[in-house]
């Protein structure tokens, strides 16, 4: 999808939020100011969550839980990860939560297979652009279908 505005990015974002599911993984990546933090954040609001969003940057995970949310998710960002065997510390590949994790790449091939691959591209103020590699798990969900 090409000329996403920030207000087209988190439509997106409530629609995916509307078909996830405890245990999905969606892996976003793009650069720097793409636009990842602004879809995850997106996401998560749409998940029901009223409060403030932080950027999981220096914590690596920010957790999102019932009654608050209507799935649970981790917000995942591993730019600061070194190894990927270091994402075993946090529990990534031990919970049920869904997983919206931002620098994917430092996860090497520990990247679950039925992860949603966004890719976001555009920085600053242009227009964003979004590709995606949805697996079978996601056949029926995503890409959602364009409003009428």
């Amino acid at each position: 999808m090409q000329g996403l505005s920030e207000a087209d990015l988190a439509a997106l974002a409530a629609r995916l939020a509307a078909v996830l599911r405890p245990g999905d993984t969606i892996a976003l990546s793009g650069d720097l100011g793409a636009g990842k933090s602004t879809f995850a954040r997106a996401l998560i609001r749409a998940l029901g969550w009223a409060g403030e969003v932080p950027s999981p940057t220096y914590t690596l995970v920010q957790n999102y839980d019932p009654p608050d949310v209507r799935v649970p998710v981790w917000h995942v960002d591993l730019y600061r990860l070194d190894s990927p065997d270091d994402a075993d510390a946090l529990g990534l590949f031990e919970t049920d939560a869904a997983l919206v994790i931002e620098w994917p790449v430092r996860l090497g091939d520990r990247l679950p297979g039925d992860a949603l691959r966004l890719q976001l591209s555009g920085s600053g103020d242009a227009l964003r652009h979004l590709t995606w590699e949805a697996p079978p798990a996601w056949e029926g969900r995503w890409p959602p279908p364009s409003p009428r």
